[in-house]
């Protein structure tokens, strides 16, 4: 499943709503770390496909998120369960240390 890409119309039910954990990318297109950050959301969208949902939002086109969810600096990660964020991730950092944060939530 490719990852979901939020507005304001599908935050939501993609999110909030999710029955399963949900990751969300906070970006921008013009922020050179995001773009470097980019294909690991991509992969883990493909590799925990139907454990995980991977969405992607961007802050300039959905600014009320951003502030909503306290979003200071991008890239950042927002793991949410059960309709609410529990784990916050912020910048550049290794996959690795992202699959083990998010272990945490899944299964």
């Amino acid at each position: 499943m490719p990852e979901v890409i939020l507005n304001d119309n599908n935050f939501e039910q993609e999110v909030i709503k999710s029955d399963i954990p949900v990751l969300v990318d906070f970006w921008a297109p013009w922020c050179a770390p995001c773009m470097m950050i980019a294909p690991v959301i991509e992969e883990l969208a493909q590799e925990y496909e139907g454990q995980l949902k991977v969405c992607r939002l961007n802050v300039d086109e959905v600014p009320q998120a951003a502030s909503r969810f306290q979003i200071m600096a991008i890239p950042s990660l927002l793991i949410f369960k059960e309709g609410q964020p529990v784990e916050k991730i912020v910048g550049v950092i290794p996959k690795e240390r992202i699959v083990s944060k998010l272990q945490a939530y899944l299964g």
